[in-house]
């Protein structure tokens, strides 16, 4: 085991991987040029997961993604890692720039191919490591399951239990050090509130880009979610996900971008980034038939709640 996960004091200066790159292997080609930027919000919004460290095309480092987001309200950003190279990355960007606070965690599909290198202990222990190397790592996620992925991997019952593995250590790591637990869920509803029924969930949990409907929202509800929205709200094939924002109560509601994933309408499939939340933003309010303002305001005070209170200077969040 490392024993000092942290190395160095500049690593947002770079990116830790590249979207483009593996789309360029899988065939695909879409348009990568950057969406200009919308009207700013009347009040500010914090996005409250987005992996700045992956670039999509051209990158747009920290501080000009961070500048970009601030000019159109969107103050603060939760920057989450979901590899060994991603945490210590959000670590690092954390200690960095105000506006930012960490998750680190490993993403579910990683958890089988550090089962299958026979490291997974090691993996799973620099991620508690890094948890605790500052007080602005306030997240342990994104953690979770991924069907869909493990459908595609070929890595059978070995993988899935890899999973499920992961999932319950990372689960144990927010109670035990008091920290949001941010869940990954794709395909695998059941599944996820399973493993947290067995394993109690922590006092404060997210289900990142929230992908369910109506009734999944109460289900996670109950157990007490806060229930995370993206861009894809704002898609025309998704009417499930608006009638699960219809019915969240609004202090369970947040809002984030993913990216440079999951570009809201009408960039659908361009490169994301946080400057773009006022699309989902806007478009929720219109879902929910409420002011804009109260909405965000709304948001911004669920963030503080969820994340542990406030962070960033100041006076970036006036007004």
């Amino acid at each position: 085991m490392k024993t000092s996960p942290i190395s160095g004091r500049a690593t947002s200066d770079r990116p830790t991987r590249s979207r483009a790159a593996t789309e360029e292997t899988s065939g695909a080609r879409r348009d990568r040029a950057r969406p200009t930027a919308p009207e700013p919000l009347p009040h500010p919004v914090v996005d409250t997961h987005c992996h700045l460290d992956i670039a999509d095309g051209d990158w747009l480092n920290t501080r000009t993604a961070i500048r970009a987001a601030t000019d159109v309200g969107v103050t603060r950003i939760v920057q989450i890692g979901c590899d060994l190279p991603g945490a210590r990355w959000a670590v690092e960007a954390a200690r960095e720039h105000g506006a930012l606070i960490a998750g680190v965690a490993l993403h579910p599909n990683e958890a089988p191919r550090h089962a299958a290198a026979g490291d997974l202990e090691e993996a799973l222990a620099e991620i508690e490591q890094l948890a605790q190397a500052h007080d602005k790592v306030r997240v342990i996620g994104e953690t979770g399951l991924d069907h869909f992925r493990h459908a595609q991997s070929g890595t059978g019952d070995e993988g899935w239990a890899a999973q499920e593995e992961s999932f319950r250590r990372h689960i144990d790591l927010a109670k035990r050090l008091d920290k949001t637990l941010v869940i990954h869920d794709r395909d695998a509803h059941d599944d996820v509130l399973r493993i947290l029924d067995e394993e109690g969930a922590p006092d404060r949990w997210v289900m990142h880009c929230f992908s369910g409907d109506e009734v999944f929202a109460r289900r996670c509800l109950d157990r007490g979610a806060h229930l995370s929205f993206a861009g894809p709200v704002t898609f025309k094939n998704a009417p499930g996900l608006r009638r699960a924002l219809a019915v969240t109560p609004v202090d369970r509601i947040l809002v984030e971008t993913d990216a440079p994933y999951l570009t809201p309408a009408p960039y659908r499939g361009r490169p994301n980034a946080s400057y773009l939340m006022p699309y989902t933003v806007r478009a929720m309010a219109e879902v929910r038939g409420v002011d804009l303002t109260t909405l965000c305001v709304a948001m911004d005070a669920n963030a503080d709640k969820v994340f542990g209170g406030q962070w960033g200077p100041r006076t970036a969040r006036q007004g």
